[in-house]
């Protein structure tokens, strides 16, 4: 492969899946197979370069949603054990922060080789603790995660440190020690898309995975070990919100806290880091709108729509769950939705057929079944799916694949983010109705416009209130930034952009001669 087509297959490694990437026969799969993956440490931290014991004996169980059966035990973290990776972060910080570019960039590379011999194994760990069928884990969950180390090597090659400005001399600078906090959903990709900019910037940190799927990131630290890691440079802390999560944003010796999860939960990050005034930079809830224009081809559109609003079952900020079309077309569109929604293969993740895996807990399954009921207790439609498990499933945290029409922009299906596999189909008079309908939302991460014209999706696309705006289900670019407005959060990821939150700006006046 070409040094160009390389570099753009890692700009497009699939952050969603594609309608092909879902689809296959309508039946379920088969009954869920149980799977135990091999994670050593699973009940020690990582902290100053050393696997350690944690201080208090407190553990909560890691449980495979496919069985609902417990795999593996994780200690759970307090104030203490964040004072200690905290301590060990800013003692390596002075050194790190000065190594050279170069230094960097050969630790990043190293970094991307070991985890790549170990991805079977992050793949596994992944399927076992959230659910994703494991082809999904291996091609689009743990690819994804990989390509951020990647592109931040890249980022970093090429990045521009110092300006002057008049006589001012303009330098960017590490911004210190990063609190990294990260939801279950994408438990490597969200991690590494932090990590892998904070390292390339010079920046130490802590980690507090989620602590419904951590195991995967225990790898992860294993992985960043071997690679040689400087101690002190990468931690990481099990634990909850309430406990590390909590304590991490509130510290001193914490310079900025990146935080991946839902909206109430960033509101709580950023009281509590408030009381330091660091930097916080979220990335928080989605409820997309999916404008499908009349001049669109329905027969690709309506189907990538559906499933790519399934991908992860559902489990996505990014997912396309508001499917705006003309009112004309409304009856063709159900149809179509009808048609791919059947097509899904629901089941054990272990099976290649499986294409929607189950939901990560007996939580998750039951706040999907109340949203479920919202819609058929408001009046929507139910075109495909609805209530309980798909049939033949007996167990595991399984949704059935689910499509509302005549969804009103009032339903609580329609407003508030469900993260799971339903869809709630609207319909539109005229292209201003369309957009205001897009916009009338507390969230703004992403949007979506299908369109037989680019010149009419660009010009839809503008008027988008959203920080990400696909046009004809594009590839996910991984080096574009990645973030939203209003309730989705502030700042952004990936890229050059995302690599400058863990930057501090410094102006050094008189640095030339007048």
């Amino acid at each position: 492969m070409s040094a160009k087509n390389e570099n753009a297959a890692r700009r497009r490694t699939h952050g969603h899946s594609t309608a092909a990437d879902l689809k296959a026969s309508a039946a379920p799969g088969p009954a869920p197979s149980s799977a135990f993956v091999e994670v050593p440490n699973s009940k020690q931290f990582y902290i100053g370069g050393k696997w350690v014991d944690a201080v208090g004996n407190a553990v909560i169980d890691v449980a495979n949603p496919a069985t609902e059966e417990k795999i593996a035990e994780v200690s759970i973290g307090n104030a203490t054990d964040v004072d200690l990776a905290v301590a060990a972060a800013r003692a390596a910080f002075p050194s790190f922060s000065r190594t050279t570019v170069d230094f960097r960039l050969k630790l990043l590379r190293r970094i991307a080789e070991r985890y790549e011999a170990r991805q079977d194994d992050l793949a596994k760990a992944i399927t076992a603790e959230m659910g994703a069928p494991l082809q999904f884990s291996r091609d689009v969950q743990v690819k994804a995660a990989l390509s951020h180390f990647r592109n931040a090597a890249d980022t970093l090659q090429a990045y521009g440190w110092a300006s002057t400005l008049g006589t001012t001399r303009v330098v960017r600078e590490p911004i210190g020690v990063c609190g990294l906090i990260t939801a279950w959903n994408w438990p490597l990709m969200l991690v590494t898309s932090k990590l892998a900019y904070a390292l390339a910037a010079g920046c130490t940190t802590v980690l507090k995975p989620s602590e419904i799927a951590p195991l995967s990131n225990l790898i992860l630290a294993q992985v960043l070990h071997d690679a040689g890691v400087s101690p002190g440079v990468f931690n990481l802390v099990n634990g909850d919100g309430p406990g590390v999560g909590h304590a991490l944003c509130a510290h001193p010796d914490v310079d900025m806290i990146s935080f991946t999860g839902s909206t109430r939960g960033g509101i709580e990050v950023a009281k509590t880091a408030a009381g330091t005034v660091k930097r916080v930079h979220q990335e928080l809830g989605g409820k997309s709108a999916n404008i499908i224009l009349p001049d669109a081809n329905l027969a690709e559109a309506v189907p990538a729509g559906v499933l790519r609003s399934y991908s992860n079952s559902g489990q996505g900020c990014l997912a396309p769950t508001r499917m705006l079309v003309h009112r004309s077309q409304l009856d063709e569109v159900i149809e179509l939705a009808r048609n791919a929604a059947n097509t899904v293969v629901t089941g054990d993740p272990q099976d290649s057929q499986t294409r929607l895996g189950p939901l990560v807990s007996q939580a998750q399954y039951d706040r999907v079944q109340g949203y479920i009921q919202s819609g058929l207790d408001e009046g929507a439609t139910l075109v495909a799916g609805g209530l309980g498990r798909p049939t033949g499933l007996k167990r595991g945290y399984y949704a059935r694949p689910t499509v509302f029409a005549h969804v009103t922009p009032d339903m609580k299906i329609s407003r508030e983010e469900i993260f799971g596999p339903v869809l709630s189909i609207l319909s539109y008079e005229t292209e201003d109705e369309a957009i205001a309908i897009a916009n009338d939302t507390v969230y703004g991460l992403a949007g979506y416009v299908h369109s037989g014209s680019l010149e009419h999706a660009r010009s839809v696309a503008a008027q988008l209130r959203a920080g990400r705006i696909y046009i004809n289900m594009a590839f996910n670019d991984m080096i574009s930034p990645f973030g939203g407005y209003k309730q989705s959060g502030n700042g952004r990821e990936y890229g050059v952009v995302g690599f400058e939150e863990f930057l501090e700006i410094k102006a050094i006046l008189g640095y030339e001669a007048a």
